[in-house]
């Protein structure tokens, strides 16, 4: 890690807020990074804390929020509480001085977003949303295909995240589901979308859809299609990007073959006017990718951030820009798959 240059110790301070859920998740990786200080875990429950009392005897324990927010050494907040609480406390802990981490999505409005993205700007704080996928060693591999031209010209992308269960009564598959392949496709795009649509249908609860299939269109004439379901015999976590030389799959399910690199696509036309356009099939390449939980360098990137100023590929404006996304594919949704603009203003 580099040097603390933003520190006045040695360790980034860290505050978990939200100990239920993913919250112990953040928790472990903090407290096990050499580079961490898991110094708070809070929670409004106090049995959600005696749960995780004996894991951590150095670490204090509160109900009370603003505990956290008054200690001065305390370099960083991080949010894993319910979905609708995230904006709020992300602004209470950037106001407090406070370098903030939040559980993806940043927020369910996105004009809630881009306040929370122009506060950490403002204040020239760290702001980290877990988006955790593109963290992923398998993700970093298509990006790095992507980037240094291997499969060509990029057509189009799909992902695949589907399972049967768990359906959830209070938030449809979009926005369970939707976050991870959403913040994937811009992270390998590279680019603001322009353009979005969905549709969907209830199927087990009126008004909750449980199947939804959304479409991203980007300034390039790249097109992202995503299939989200919990209403589906198959578990697949996919990511499929088609280029014009090569085509490369993530695949997380996949134990060891997480990327797989197929030499497919069409031959280039030389022929006169009305030939069969040709494809080629060539070899299939299984590239190793590295074992590392994709969280753990979640937690050493924000670490990194807090320490040193760098910027992180999971910021503000990324989150911001993924709420934007869902937002507009609500909309569509509503619409019966009407598309829907992207203004950019998640990008402010």
């Amino acid at each position: 890690m580099e040097a603390l240059t933003n520190l006045p110790h040695d360790v980034v301070r860290v505050g978990v807020v939200g100990m239920n859920y993913w919250g112990p998740n953040l928790a472990r990786n903090f407290d096990r990074l050499p580079q961490t200080d898991l110094a708070w875990c809070c929670d409004l429950d106090e049995a959600v804390l005696d749960r995780h009392r004996d894991h951590y005897p150095n670490t204090t324990f509160t109900t009370n929020l603003d505990d956290l927010l008054a200690d001065d050494a305390l370099d960083a907040v991080v949010v894993a509480t319910s979905v609708p609480t995230h904006a709020a406390l992300a602004t209470r802990a950037l106001e407090a001085g406070k370098h903030t981490f939040v559980e993806k999505p940043l927020a369910v409005k996105a004009e809630d977003g881009r306040r929370v993205a122009a506060l950490a700007a403002e204040k020239g704080l760290t702001l980290m949303v877990d988006h955790l996928l593109v963290y992923h060693p398998g993700v970093e591999k298509l990006k790095s295909l992507i980037d240094d031209g291997s499969l060509g010209r990029v057509y189009y992308l799909y992902g695949n995240r589907q399972n049967l269960g768990i359906v959830r009564p209070d938030e449809n598959a979009l926005w369970s589901l939707g976050p991870h392949d959403i913040s994937v496709m811009l992270w390998l795009v590279g680019e603001e979308p322009v353009e979005v649509s969905a549709t969907g249908e209830s199927y087990l609860q009126p008004g909750v859809e449980d199947v939804v299939f959304g479409r991203v269109r980007f300034a390039s004439g790249v097109i992202g299609h995503l299939h989200l379901s919990w209403l589906d015999p198959h578990k697949m976590r996919k990511m499929t990007v088609i280029g014009s030389d090569k085509m490369a799959v993530f695949d997380d399910m996949e134990s060891e073959r997480k990327v797989t690199l197929f030499d497919k696509g069409p031959v280039p036309r030389t022929e006169s006017y009305g030939e069969y356009i040709q494809v080629r099939s060539g070899d299939i390449h299984i590239p190793k990718i590295p074992v590392t939980e994709p969280l753990r360098l979640v937690c050493e990137e924000f670490a990194r951030a807090v320490a040193t100023g760098a910027p992180t590929r999971a910021d503000g404006r990324a989150g911001a820009t993924v709420v934007e996304v869902l937002e507009a594919m609500t909309t569509s949704l509503k619409n019966q798959g009407a598309p829907v603009a992207i203004t950019g203003k998640g990008a402010a």
